[in-house]
């Protein structure tokens, strides 16, 4: 296939061996070329008219002062027809939804290996939206979730933590928040389920869909 032919991809991301790991698988395929590899949002945004990338791989957390999401969301709206794929260490659900609102049509992790980028590459060109299999359960946990719950999204989190058998400890950690903090949340989820302990918590939760 002619280099014209070939869909033009811009690597956004700011590890210099995953830049180049991702370069060397993208060229190595018949039906894509690396456009350009940036490893700031900033530069990408500069030459977007000179790159002319059907597809962007974009990293979520960057140097300076603009992260992936807030690039994604001035790359779409620069160039409608492009398509972001964000490119991730991170699985979090807020994560997730902000990058798909701002526009991103899919979502993998970096752990992805050759032949799951270039999948992901072949798919978003027919007009799908690739992703791994832990965020596609993400998205669709969410929509399975109680809609009029009382809970706070850091409440659910947490919620979620403990069903999963996790201590304050774990949850404080995982969360990157105190132990106090954590408690504090524990309580006012009793309160706002009206429950005194962690099994009638969870069993109100499974009950209601809160999680």
């Amino acid at each position: 296939m002619a280099d014209e032919t070939k869909k033009r991809v811009l690597i956004i991301e700011d590890d210099p061996e995953i830049r180049n790991s991702f370069t060397l698988i993208v060229n190595s395929s018949p039906n894509f070329m690396v456009a350009n590899a940036y490893g700031n949002c900033e530069d990408a945004i500069k030459h977007l008219n000179k790159d002319k990338a059907d597809i962007v791989l974009m990293d979520i957390e960057l140097p300076g002062g603009m992260n992936g999401i807030q690039g994604t969301k001035i790359i779409k709206d620069k160039n409608h027809g492009c398509d972001v794929i964000m490119v991730t260490v991170y699985e979090d659900s807020d994560l997730v939804f902000e990058a798909l609102k701002a526009g991103a049509s899919g979502y993998i992790t970096k752990s992805a290996n050759y032949r799951e980028l270039l999948s992901a590459l072949d798919e978003i060109t027919k007009g799908g939206a690739p992703m791994s299999s832990k965020i596609a359960r993400l998205v669709i946990d969410n929509f399975h979730v109680n809609p009029n719950s009382p809970l706070t999204k850091r409440e659910t989190e947490i919620l979620t933590l403990i069903s999963e058998g996790k201590t304050y400890t774990q949850i404080s950690e995982e969360l990157f928040i105190s132990k106090e903090t954590a408690k504090t949340h524990i309580k006012n989820i009793y309160a706002k389920l009206q429950v005194r302990s962690k099994s009638e918590a969870l069993a109100r939760a499974s009950q209601d869909k809160l999680i």
